[in-house]
């Protein structure tokens, strides 16, 4: 009988457990039986008999799986100290429970399976194969039991392969002796699993439904073999196993899970060879088992995977594959045809299927079936669509649908531009017939109208979602045309058709209106086969650009007439940058156009009489005459400078006072009022805006001899480069020291003097506009209005924006400049002074999101330029003063009063900022260094996804990094940032100092004179980064590499660094530390060690400065100890070679009687 104790704890354990489960106790309660249970685990003598107590059958579900647990800690944190007696015993009674302990399987809890089988596999990973040989047996006999037997012996090989191979969860060698007996094993255990199933599904199929559980569970243990074994077992036997489970396709309850092992099964990278018996998968047989499976939307999305790695080898039956696979991307399933477009793209890319007729065929059929997918449908809130039903089930929410379908969009336009190839000229002609079905189709407006005006469209009606489809589309296809076909075939006469049937379409809808202008762009390539078209084109974007829906209206502009606008200066300005020569003839009536629409002042906003501008700049450079250039440039920038120039303006912009006065900011200002400064802010921000349209677009000729004949060419370098000038150059010079003005008031408008002068309505008119907000936090932004209705913005949005938009222009403009004027900016006297008494002006004041702006617009642009180095030296020192100790105390200051959100704000806008640091820091310095991260997200034209890691530099300085190397104090700024910011709170900024820039700096100045003192704070620095960062691998090996190359390189002449190494937990009295300098100290020492063991003691000594994830902090480790190993490689005996060899072969093979052949 049980002993009193143990029975009396038992009852305490139940009520405590009942106790924790009940949703009526309260908190202390429940917290206090959380209490006594955790200490029954850790301290009670009698838990086994417990916790076999407590599993019983008698007991309930939770205290049954509280009670297997208590069996689970004690072989795991118990194991090791547990007689053998007991450990037998403790085996014994877990395999009774596998036999008798359970309900039938139907009956049985999935927790008390899941919590039975991990105690048998925890015992597994400590005792098999040496002192448990007949596990597997043991496991065999126990499935003859019964169903549940089966499936928990299927759940315990499934968890052992997942501990083992997947997670890795144990040590080496244990691993290794488990991993090789499971191989040797491995055709046994699958000839074992293939006879349960087919036993199972036999019965199964006569209705049993506890033997389809044991079929879904070993098809479970399969997909957890499949992927790891030898490809040999799963082609066994003539691939009986993929036969058996494309029979099982047919099986309502088991195909999921066998489409699950034919996935991963050919999936499985390898030989060729190797992998050719998978093909069986498409025979006819095969094909026929697959397809007919496919009747549900999950099965869909699993066969939809495996056509992504065709072999070279074309498929007989390559046609019935096609078509099946044609028939899932029209499946009514948004999410499923999106699956289907990377095989496709891999089809049509492919350099032998491509070419196969049966693809050639299906090329078209695949455009068709395009045309559909294309029109966004399916919305989960909408029934409109046969695809709803769908969505509701694949989708949260409209927004959630929207931004997946933008995402399938793009899918399938670059799957269209790579099908182009194929076939150019028929996807060009069903593009034609669409966009001709399109211009003759009625406007059908659809329930959700526009509040705009009576009769306009939504996003959401009928014929805005064809066209945009159809636009896209025609985008895809046309584009490639002339890259894939010869001139002399390409389709002009109809293209042109199609341009003028665009031309003479006239809509007064703007969403409507923006397809059309998209139409026009796209074909206008071909007006340069037709250029009496060219004037028609010019005259439909001139006047999209005054585009009005209601003519004279108060209320704003609604988003889509501020797109048409925006959207025709963007096309003016794509097709004036990309054929200037050919618009050239049609300059001077574009520029009489630009001046009658300038004349009335109200007909254009500031950003489209830029956009003219840059226009009419492009095209100017196709003068290749300097003084007509610079003749036109001066008359048409006339306005603006002498506006800007002006006595008036100059006050302005030299006085913070007088420059809050004028654009409003200390003024009250009531909503639904008029702010009469609202005009001061347009005509400064145009200023502003048209020098820098002028400096970013003027250019001298590309071609050498051009550019000397057009009077560009003022000299040469040494080197024999030439020398140009820009045009440009004398106007824009003449209005600089007004810019920079402007920049030094802008940032003394953070001085608190300043600040108290901005009125109640503007006291936020610096914070960060929404936008910016969004962009920081990596939000996206938020979708276009389904009604689209006017854009109110109070008086503070449109301050804050002016702010914005003025302050970045401003910095774009000074970057701009010394590419575009190159000497004449970079010989204005006292140029450095100038900038470092501007923009340099009271930045103890500037906001973060500012400095931002300042750090990558403007000294990114003077990189390469060595006499700005003391521009740069200032910039950096500024940076360590100010920025590092904000960096340092960012998380460990915490504002209660500070909401949430701006909490993460700040946070983030303090990380982007180091990473700009060391971007700029790397990229002065570092040869072959470049930066992705500011290309990527500053420019939002391009949709390419940002590099993993940056390219990796030679090592090496560049002219402007070896000109700082010979300042102290400068280089000494640069090491202390790089070193520093291997403890920033950012994985990112660690593995990149790590790995690529402290070293390189480094190992400049190591043969050096380095105090001590330095030396120890480096070194000191890199402990510090891997305990802040030690936990991630990748910054892990990173700093260990820099450690080694740091101790290996410097402890021969600084005997500090072994004191630093001393402080390292669990190395004070190790003796390995000596044995390591040692060894270092005496190169010629005979233990010398080779450099993988090397790295590897290193790693040894430093491992207690690693530091833990929090999650990882306070869990209590498991040990698992080696057992004697089963593979060990006898020790060759050393013998004499001579003795060794057959006959004296050796000594034979150098016989004087050998000589003569």
């Amino acid at each position: 009988m049980m002993g009193e104790p143990v029975a009396d704890m038992c009852d305490q354990l139940v009520k405590a457990v009942n106790v924790m489960m009940d949703a009526e106790s309260s908190q202390i309660y429940r917290l206090e039986a959380l209490k006594f249970c955790e200490e029954f685990k850790e301290k009670c003598s009698f838990c086994v008999p417990c916790g076999l107590q407590l599993a019983d059958k008698t007991q309930t579900a939770v205290v049954r799986h509280f009670g297997l647990q208590i069996l689970e800690h004690v072989i795991k944190f118990r194991w090791n100290n547990m007689p053998q007696q007991e450990k037998v015993q403790l085996k014994n009674c877990a395999m009774g429970l596998l036999s008798t302990g359970t309900y039938p399987i139907l009956e049985e809890e999935s927790h008390i399976k899941d919590v039975l089988s991990r105690i048998i596999v925890e015992m597994i990973k400590r005792e098999w194969p040496q002192h448990w040989p007949d596990m597997l047996k043991e496991m065999e006999a126990l499935t003859s039991v019964g169903e549940a037997q089966t499936e928990l012996v299927m759940l315990i090989l499934l968890r052992l392969a997942e501990d083992v191979i997947t997670f890795r969860t144990l040590p080496t060698q244990r691993r290794r002796d488990i991993q090789q007996t499971l191989t040797q094993n491995m055709e046994s255990i699958f000839s074992f699993l293939l006879a349960i199933l087919q036993l199972h599904v036999d019965e199964y199929r006569k209705l049993a439904k506890a033997h389809c559980r044991v079929g879904v569970a070993t098809l479970n243990t399969l997909a957890g073999y499949i992927d790891w074994v030898a490809l040999a077992n799963i082609t066994n036997d003539n691939c009986r196993l993929l036969e058996m489970l494309c029979l099982l396709l047919s099986e309502t309850e088991l195909q999921l899970e066998a489409a699950e092992c034919l996935l991963i099964a050919i999936s499985r990278k390898g030989k060729l060879e190797d992998r050719k018996p998978l093909m069986v998968l498409f025979d006819d047989v095969a094909m026929h088992y697959i397809l007919s499976a496919a009747h549900g939307q999950k099965l869909y999305k699993k066969k939809c995977t495996w056509g992504s790695d065709v072999e070279v080898e074309v498929p007989a039956n390559l046609s019935k594959y096609t078509e099946a696979f044609l028939a899932f991307t029209t499946h009514p399933s948004q999410f499923l045809r999106s699956s289907t477009q990377i095989t496709w793209g891999t089809l049509f890319r492919h350099e032998i299927l491509s070419k196969d007729p049966v693809i050639i065929q299906m090329t078209i059929k695949y455009f068709r079936a395009t045309m559909t997918n294309l029109v966004k449908t399916g919305f989960p809130s909408s029934n409109d669509s046969p695809s709803c039903e769908y969505s509701r089930h694949d989708f949260d929410s409209d927004e959630d649908f929207n931004s997946f379908f933008n995402s399938f969009r793009a899918q399938q336009g670059e799957v269209v531009r790579n099908a182009c190839r194929i076939v150019p000229l028929e996807a060009f002609q069903i593009a034609a017939e669409w966009l001709q079905y399109q211009i003759s189709a009625p406007i059908d407006i659809g329930t959700t109208v526009s509040k705009t005006a009576e009769g306009l469209c939504s996003i959401l009606s009928p014929s805005v979602v064809q066209w945009d489809a159809m636009t896209f589309f025609t985008e895809s296809v046309v584009g490639k045309i002339f890259k894939n076909v010869e001139d002399e075939k390409l389709p002009v006469d109809q293209g042109i058709e199609l341009l003028q049937a665009v031309l003479n379409y006239n809509t007064q809808d703007p969403l409507i209106l923006s397809c059309v202008l998209t139409n026009v762009s796209v074909l206008f390539p071909f007006v340069t086969h037709r250029p009496h078209f060219l004037p028609q084109v010019l005259y439909k974007l001139f006047a999209s650009i005054t585009f009005e829906v209601v003519e004279e209206s108060k209320a704003p502009r609604t988003r889509a007439v501020k797109n048409i606008r925006r959207h025709a200066c963007s096309s003016i300005i794509k097709m004036s940058r990309d054929y200037p020569q050919f618009i050239l003839p049609c300059f001077d009536m574009m520029y009489n156009h630009v001046k009658k629409l300038f004349s009335s002042e109200a007909l254009l906003n500031m950003l489209e009489k830029c956009a003219l501008m840059e226009a009419l700049v492009l095209i100017s450079n196709q003068f290749k005459d300097y003084n007509k250039q610079k003749q036109f440039l001066e008359e048409l920038m006339a306005t603006v400078a002498a506006r800007w120039t002006s006595d008036e303006m100059r006050r302005v912009l030299w006085d913070p006072a007088l420059f809050l006065d004028f654009v409003g900011a200390d003024q009250l200002a009531a909503e639904g009022t008029e702010h009469t400064t609202g005009i001061n802010r347009s005509r400064l921000s145009f200023c502003v805006y048209t020098i820098l349209g002028v400096v970013k677009r003027a250019r001298w000729p590309a071609d050498l001899e051009e550019a000397k004949a057009g009077g560009f060419v003022v000299g040469y370098t040494p080197n024999g480069a030439p020398i140009y000038r820009n045009p440009c150059s004398a106007q824009v010079l003449a209005l600089l020291p007004n810019l920079l003005a402007l920049i030094r008031t802008l940032n003394s408008l953070f001085l608190p003097e300043n600040i108290c002068r901005l009125s109640e309505t503007f006291s936020k008119a610096y914070d960060m506009i929404e936008v910016e907000k969004n962009m920081v936090l990596g939000l996206p932004q938020p979708a276009l209005d389904i009604y689209d209705p006017p854009v109110y913005k109070t008086h503070l949005e449109r301050m804050q924006g002016f702010f914005c938009t003025l302050y970045d222009n401003c910095y774009h403009t000074l970057g701009k400049a010394g590419l575009s004027l190159q000497q004449d900016f970079y010989t204005i006297e006292g140029l450095a002074e100038q900038i470092v008494g501007s923009a340099f002006v009271s930045l103890d004041n500037v906001p973060d999101h500012r400095l931002r702006t300042m750090l990558h617009i403007l000294l990114s642009h003077y990189l390469l330029c060595p006499l700005l180095g003391p521009l740069f030296a200032y910039m950096l020192q500024w940076y360590v003063d100010n920025l590092l100790p904000s960096v340092c105390s960012e998380e460990e200051e915490e504002d209660e009063s500070c909401e949430e959100n701006q909490e993460m704000l700040e946070e983030q806008l303090v990380r982007l900022l180091t990473r700009e640091v060391l971007d700029l820091l790397s990229k002065s310095t570092l040869l072959g260094e470049r930066s992705d991260y500011w290309d990527e997200e500053m420019m939002s034209t391009e949709s390419q996804a940002v590099a993993v890691s940056p390219a990796q530099p030679t090592g090496e300085l560049t002219e402007l990094g070896k000109c700082f190397l010979k300042h102290e104090d400068i280089y000494m700024t640069l090491l202390t940032i790089s070193f520093t910011s291997l403890s920033w709170k950012d994985t990112s900024n660690c593995h990149r100092s790590a790995s690529i820039v402290c070293w390189t700096l480094l190992r400049q100045v190591v043969g050096g004179n380095l105090l001590p003192e330095a030396v120890t704070w480096f070194y000191t620095s890199v402990l510090k980064g891997l305990q802040m960062h030690g936990q991630h691998e990748i910054c892990n090996s990173a700093l260990t590499q820099l450690a080694l190359l740091m101790y290996e390189n410097l402890r021969p002449r600084y005997m500090e660094l072994r004191t630093v190494m001393t402080q390292i937990p669990n190395i004070t009295h190790s003796s390995a530390l000596d044995q390591y300098d040692q060894r270092l100290l005496e190169p010629s020492s005979a233990q010398r060690l080779g450099e993988k063991k090397r790295k590897d003691q290193f790693k040894k000594l430093i491992a207690g400065a690693v530091g833990k994830a929090l999650a990882q902090q306070f869990k209590k480790e498991v040990h698992i100890r080696n057992l004697p190993s089963l593979f060990k490689k006898p020790k060759p005996e050393k013998r004499d070679i001579l003795e060794t060899s057959e006959c004296g072969a050796l000594a034979a093979l150098f016989s004087p009687a050998l000589d003569d052949i």
